[in-house]
């Protein structure tokens, strides 16, 4: 179970947690995911779990600071749905088109319309769907 290191912490790495460091660098990634994704700024704070607005265009300019435990679980999320469309599609660009694509999985809805329910579990049945269909699961 990944954890949040308190701003405070040394920036080490912990077995089983995740630093400041790589949440912000993570952070990073998913912004540049969102962009290859056609993700709008709206539909990223839903990602995110609705920081507020100025909060997450801190964010976007790369003034990370202190990440909370919910934003690292998603961004855990997020990511391991980037890796699992990465490993199913040799083409860059039919995996980000995946995404907003609809999918008999999901009831017809694509896996973004899925994501954007809001819940961290919607990010995290969009990956387990990818991790089984590529086998990792």
């Amino acid at each position: 179970m990944a954890q949040a290191l308190p701003a405070s912490a040394p920036d080490t790495a912990i077995p089983g947690a995740v630093t400041q460091a790589e949440g912000a660098a993570m952070l990073r990634a998913v912004f540049n995911l969102f962009r290859l994704w056609g993700v709008d700024d709206g539909q990223a704070r839903v990602l995110l779990g609705q920081p507020s607005p100025s909060t997450f265009y801190r964010w976007k300019r790369g003034d990370i600071g202190s990440l909370p435990p919910d934003l690292l679980w998603r961004l855990g999320d997020l990511m391991g749905i980037h890796k699992a469309l990465r490993y199913l599609f040799m083409e860059p660009e039919r995996a980000y088109a995946w995404v907003a694509k609809p999918n008999a999985a999901f009831n017809g809805q694509s896996a973004l319309q899925r994501m954007l329910a809001g819940a961290p579990a919607d990010l995290t049945a969009v990956r387990n769907y990818l991790d089984a269909e590529r086998g990792g699961w």
